[in-house]
């Protein structure tokens, strides 16, 4: 006998990329940041560490005010998560219910079909077209659509969808609009000045991969504020730590650190895609510190399995009806000249 939800059981669940635990391995496959953060970050967690008696501030003030003036926003129109993760389950919650529809683009992350599955909710995929823009279909009605995601730059692509594209679907959509910008500090523009111009657009960030805080766990959302007066009620009590919330306030103020090292990754990303096409692979434009690439003789899985025989790590994604292929994070320019190396000598 079963104790288990019967959507909980259907569901596969989300499958993270690997996290070798044992040896060392170039690791170009989570499209973490290669580089340190801020040094501010070790500071602001040393000198918060002597107050971890008491609770952290539940809704992470510090770091609202501070998001807040990046963004040109006031902090009652910021919500922080641990990680942009917990933010998308929180809005998921807040937004789907038992038997209701979610969208997402296809392909695209997968999480995303998860949280609709946890809440016993339908997900439907609108495939991409062959250039990685959006169909008509993906702002169509539906009684019963109640949220739609968007990965703004996408993965596994690195692709962009243009702001005034982004508000046209918007406000054809009879439901919010969650853009998910975990990558948009590496791309040229962002959708965060939508939210005062449309109560439907939400977009939430991450500090894991452009402040190189992958291990701390911190996100952060832009949205109106009746709708965070809103999430805050479906979000946990204490949903970010002390440590977390000190960190994340100081690398957000380092924007100085944030250019100088968003400036490294770029000049890496571009060697990366003209390196990768003069070794015949088609490789897709990215605003994001990855790239995606796929080769018109050579299979993707073996150069996967290969590469990792060689202890480098880059992931192999297959998207049944579209295709698959290897998505390689923008590693030092060390990891990267090894990585093309044995790419080299396979192919």
């Amino acid at each position: 006998m079963s104790y288990l939800r019967p959507n909980i059981e259907a569901m596969a669940g989300y499958l993270p990329g690997e996290q070798p635990q044992d040896g060392q391995f170039i690791k170009l496959n989570t499209n973490e940041n290669p580089y340190p953060p801020s040094p501010a970050v070790a500071w602001a967690i040393a000198d918060t560490a002597r107050g971890l008696r008491k609770y952290p501030d539940p809704m992470a003030n510090a770091f609202r005010r501070q998001a807040a003036e990046l963004l040109g926003l006031e902090p009652d129109w910021i919500l922080c998560g641990n990680g942009s993760d917990d933010l998308l389950t929180i809005v998921t919650r807040a937004f789907v219910g038992e038997g209701q529809l979610a969208r997402l683009p296809y392909p695209s992350y997968i999480l995303y079909r998860t949280l609709a599955g946890l809440q016993g909710a339908r997900s439907e995929e609108v495939r991409f077209n062959p250039d990685w823009s959006l169909p008509e279909a993906f702002a169509a009605g539906d009684a019963d659509l109640r949220l739609v995601f968007l990965a703004n730059p996408n993965s596994p692509s690195g692709t962009v969808v243009p702001a005034e594209k982004v508000l046209e679907v918007a406000e054809r959509l009879p439901c919010p609009l969650l853009v998910d910008e975990a990558y948009v500090d590496f791309a040229e523009s962002n959708c965060a000045h939508l939210v005062s111009r449309c109560d439907k657009i939400l977009v939430s960030r991450s500090l894991s991969k452009s402040y190189a805080l992958a291990g701390l766990r911190f996100g952060y959302l832009a949205a109106q504020p009746h709708l965070i007066e809103q999430l805050i009620k479906v979000k946990d009590s204490y949903n970010c730590d002390a440590l977390s919330i000190a960190a994340a306030t100081a690398a957000l103020a380092d924007q100085a650190w944030l250019a100088a090292n968003r400036a490294k990754i770029l000049a890496t990303r571009g060697r990366l895609v003209r390196e990768m096409r003069n070794l015949g692979f088609v490789t897709v434009e990215s605003h994001a510190n990855f790239t995606w690439n796929l080769h018109p003789y050579r299979p993707a899985r073996p150069l996967y399995e290969a590469l990792k025989r060689k202890r480098i790590l880059v992931r192999y994604m297959d998207y049944p009806g579209w295709g698959d292929g290897l998505r390689i994070s923008v590693g030092t320019d060390a990891e990267i000249d090894a990585c093309l190396e044995e790419l080299k000598a396979i192919v």
